[in-house]
């Protein structure tokens, strides 16, 4: 089935239903595609301290459910599917999903988001938001005085594992080369830091526990051997922050929108991309801050312009 709309929204994470929200209010025909459930990451967040004006103990799916409300509340229709294959070459966008439908629109704003990239070991999936997190900046106050395991040798990793250290009785990083990979200005650093420790040439065989982490297990990779790393018995529990690396959820534009070298969407501050009508927001594109707070922010931008892209093109 042919479907008409202003604006179709790929993504229904914080960015695509910030876009749905402000595009809808602008009272142009908006739907979200999204092939899950609404939320992208933040969904599996328990608890979210760092979103401004966010109530007391307020949920990644409690902020989600409140997202999509009042996106359903101006208008944005919403649909479960999955994105089959893109056109953007005409002045209308032509996406079809899998289901068969075809939808042609506007503009397009793609909000895919990104996810982190995973250990890949037993218990992690089990234990994440229960002692297993890939975002510092959200979840380390939670570990305020407990030890935490940082797994990762970037910039990134070890960046992440300094800022840990205002709030975590001692960080090890865990990485498993010899040397770490990240900028040797941030390696002295760290360095001088005393709460920071290492196990190196070593990875994480699996993480443990009942309902909360209670403990991993750690590989040498030169030995062979395993070590059992049990929480502190007075702690009752411990964190592992996994920073490995994130795959943006890109492969459908390859070719056609432009990216960077690691696959992010490249958008200027107006969310606009190299192809006119259609823009980018949230986790999906290049950018330094991979927050709620900045995904709804580009949410909002790439409606706005998309509105004012429709009135020139369209309307003019």
């Amino acid at each position: 089935m042919e479907k008409h709309y202003d604006v179709v929204i790929i993504g229904a994470g914080p960015a695509g239903l910030s876009a749905g929200l402000y595009a809808a209010r602008a009272k142009m025909k908006t739907v979200i595609l999204e092939k899950e459930k609404p939320g992208g990451q933040i969904a599996t967040t328990d608890e979210v301290a760092n979103y401004p004006g966010s109530v007391e103990h307020a949920t990644g799916p409690s902020l989600v459910d409140r997202m999509v409300e009042q996106c359903d509340e101006f208008g944005a229709e919403r649909v479960k599917d999955a994105v089959k294959s893109i056109d953007f070459t005409g002045d209308l966008k032509v996406i079809e999903t899998e289901s068969g439908d075809v939808y042609k629109a506007k503009a397009v704003i793609v909000a895919t988001g990104a996810s982190p990239k995973k250990i890949g070991c037993p218990g992690e999936a089990e234990l994440t938001g229960k002692g297993v997190s890939y975002c510092a900046t959200c979840d380390a106050d939670f570990f305020t005085d407990l030890e935490v395991f940082c797994v990762g040798g970037g910039d990134t990793a070890v960046e992440e594992a300094m800022y840990l250290t205002k709030f975590a009785r001692k960080v090890t990083l865990v990485h498993r080369r010899d040397e770490f990979r990240a900028a040797k200005s941030i390696i002295e650093k760290v360095k001088k830091n005393e709460k920071v420790e290492y196990l190196m040439d070593s990875v994480v065989e699996e993480i443990y526990g009942d309902g909360i982490l209670e403990g991993i297990k750690v590989k040498n990779v030169k030995t062979g051997e395993v070590t059992d790393i049990p929480a502190p018995e007075d702690d009752g529990t411990m964190g592992v922050f996994v920073f490995i690396g994130y795959d943006p959820l890109t492969s459908l534009f390859k070719g056609i929108l432009d990216m960077d070298q690691t696959g992010y969407l490249i958008a200027d501050e107006n969310m606009k991309t190299n192809i006119p009508g259609v823009f980018a927001a949230g986790d999906v594109r290049q950018k330094i801050l991979r927050q709620v707070v900045t995904a709804t922010a580009d949410g909002a931008i790439a409606a706005v312009v998309a509105e004012k892209y429709i009135e020139e093109k369209f309307h003019a």
